[in-house]
């Protein structure tokens, strides 16, 4: 609630405020504007902003307050300077300021959708209008950002404080508003670079300043924004669009000099031991060959907040920092929740997080850890350490060791099966790989496929199939006699390499050609035959459910009717009669005596 800058109310003075409309009061306030008069009715039309529990009202008191602001601003009546009778007035609108913001950032989680796309929409248009009043005002000669009111933005998104219409409450325990982050994302981060920037600095500050257990959405919060950003860019032209349209005049160029690079250091100064600084994230080590090749290249924290905007090493900086500081919080606290978010996080993290860092192998212990999980996390780990292998000579040795640790009894029941046979063709694509590898990988699936549901054998054996026609030296698994009294595969060797598949056979997928579903039959036969098929494509068995086979049986044609007995017998299960009984007993039931045990 503001502080008046009123008297003590009287009796008199409530029931005057009570009955004037929003409307006189910004007619009053607007004319006082103008006229340099006083401005004491802007704490009453807060007071009523404040006090309104219509939605309808609330959004009138909203607009009004802000069509008065934006005045103020226009007139420069917050550009510092002048008397002490100015600075008082100033800082009493300031104060003003900050409790409509305030209200308007509560707003942020109202559950009027109107009055949340409202309250975010002022809130971004006044970022414009003071930060073009920050510009005009400024000493030098730089566009200037208002990140002091930014940070309200930022913190009503992540933190989210309660609404001033719900009832009291003063716990920010709630998400962002679906309604209000796709707003956030679509129409301000995923367009503009400098709203970018600064949201992904200030994120980390906030991570720093607050904890999880006191805001136990927080980190929901921001990954919700995060793994909706597809449209970082990926060069330096691309960074051209600007909210504050005064960021839209290209900055000076660096200073490469060597008489120049102390002034540059002069004029910003970087503290090392400064945990807040994100221009530390840079993108080679100072003592790299690269780096002395460019030495002409400015450095990333060397370059004021303008120039910042427009270098994408710069942007690549700001992002790995959110990202480094934003992970070790999920694996800080192992519960569900942290679980299901490492699972989004991992999820985002070939495509979307690792092209963008600036060195990827900052994450590779994290990730690393994740391993360890196992089950959906594990294996989306392994997928993105896969993509760190091929892509950032990443060196993992033991990666299809930690691979082959997923083939276990379970690994076919899961509800994942079809992911993991996904990543897995990825993963054994490559051509160079070792036969006795692969030989290990086939021989365990194909043991697995033994107690496997139908739909499960239907992937593994296209899978196996694929494998076997990459690599033929795999052939000699089809045709090997030599282990029909024993199998010389080791089941509990960990290590793919010392497992002794390729000297077995796979008697496992030969054994369901006898299988009792038709489908299922059908497709082991494929090994008797030539191989002369190019390939299966995965995608087309990994959707098979007992669903879709029990579908496919309904729906199948009948070729050849079966032979059925044409007459019912009507004593097909006769009582016995006493008349035709040796030992004259009557009325037993020779079928009911089948069921008896014991």
């Amino acid at each position: 609630m503001p502080v008046r800058s009123l008297p003590p109310p009287t009796k008199r003075r409530k029931t005057a405020v009570g009955s004037t409309s929003v409307k006189s009061l910004e007619a009053q306030l607007t004319s006082a504007v103008t006229e340099n008069g006083s401005l004491n009715p802007l704490a009453d039309l807060l007071m009523l902003a404040y006090g309104s529990s219509d939605a309808r009202e609330m959004s009138k008191a909203v607009y009004s307050i802000y069509r008065v602001f934006v005045l103020i601003i226009s007139r420069r009546m917050l550009v510092y300077g002048g008397d002490d009778a100015a600075k008082l007035v100033r800082k009493w609108i300031w104060e003003k300021l900050d409790s409509y913001v305030e209200l308007l950032v509560g707003l942020l989680q109202d559950e009027e959708p109107a009055l949340r796309k409202s309250s975010l929409e002022i809130l971004f248009s006044l970022l414009k209008h003071l930060s073009t009043s920050l510009t005009k005002s400024s000493a030098t000669a730089q566009p200037q950002f208002h990140l002091a009111h930014f940070k309200h933005i930022v913190h009503g998104l992540l933190l989210c404080p309660p609404s001033p219409r719900s009832n009291g409450s003063s716990k920010h325990n709630s998400k962002t508003m679906l309604d209000v982050r796709e707003n956030f994302v679509e129409v301000w981060f995923s367009v503009y670079d400098d709203i970018r920037w600064c949201f992904l600095r200030e994120a980390t500050t906030v991570l720093s300043k607050y904890s999880s257990a006191e805001y136990p959405h927080l980190l929901d919060n921001l990954l919700s924004i995060m793994e909706k950003l597809s449209t970082f860019p990926t060069d330096p032209s691309e960074l051209n669009s600007w909210w504050v349209e005064e960021l839209g005049v290209k900055p000076p160029k660096h200073k490469s000099a060597k008489g120049d690079a102390e002034e540059d250091d002069a004029a910003e100064s970087v503290d090392e031991n400064d945990e807040d600084d994100w221009r530390k994230f840079f993108d080679e080590d100072s003592n790299s060959k690269d780096a002395k090749k460019h030495g002409a290249k400015a450095r990333a924290y060397t370059l004021t907040f303008h120039q910042s905007l427009y270098s994408l090493q710069a942007h690549r900086a700001v992002f790995t920092r959110t990202w480094l500081n934003f992970l070790p919080h999920l694996s800080s606290i192992s519960t569900s929740s942290n679980r299901a978010l490492t699972t989004r996080a991992l999820n985002v993290m070939h495509r979307g997080v690792l092209p963008h860092l600036t060195r990827p192998v900052l994450v590779m212990d994290w990730i690393s850890a994740c391993v360890d999980l196992g089950e959906t996390v594990g294996l989306l780990s392994l997928n993105a350490l896969f993509t760190l292998m091929r892509d950032y000579n990443l060196d993992y040795p033991s990666f299809f060791t930690r691979l082959y640790a997923f083939l276990h009894r379970d690994v076919l029941h899961l509800k994942h099966r079809a992911r993991f046979f996904r990543l897995t063709e990825l993963f054994l694509s490559s051509t160079h790989l070792p036969a006795t590898l692969l030989a290990s990988f086939v021989k365990r699936l194909s043991r697995l496929s033994l107690n496997a549901p139908p739909a499960a054998i239907i992937m593994v054996v296209p899978f196996t199939y694929n494998i076997l026609k990459r690599h033929p030296a795999l052939m000699v698994m089809i045709h090997n006699n030599s282990s029909i009294d024993t199998d010389s595969f080791i089941a509990d060797e960990p290590n793919p390499n010392s497992t002794n598949a390729l000297d077995s056979s796979l008697w496992e997928l030969h054994s369901h050609i006898h299988h009792y579903d038709s489908a299922v039959s059908t497709m082991a036969r494929i090994f008797a035959e030539a191989f002369t098929k190019p390939g299966y494509s995965m995608e087309d068995f990994l959707d098979h459910t007992y669903g879709t086979l029990i579908e496919t049986e309904v729906r199948r044609k009948i070729k050849k009717e079966p032979a059925l007995a044409m007459e019912l017998r009507k004593d097909l299960f006769p009582m016995a009669d006493a008349a035709n009984t040796d030992d004259g007993s009557a009325g037993r039931d020779a079928v009911s005596e089948l069921w008896v045990f014991g």
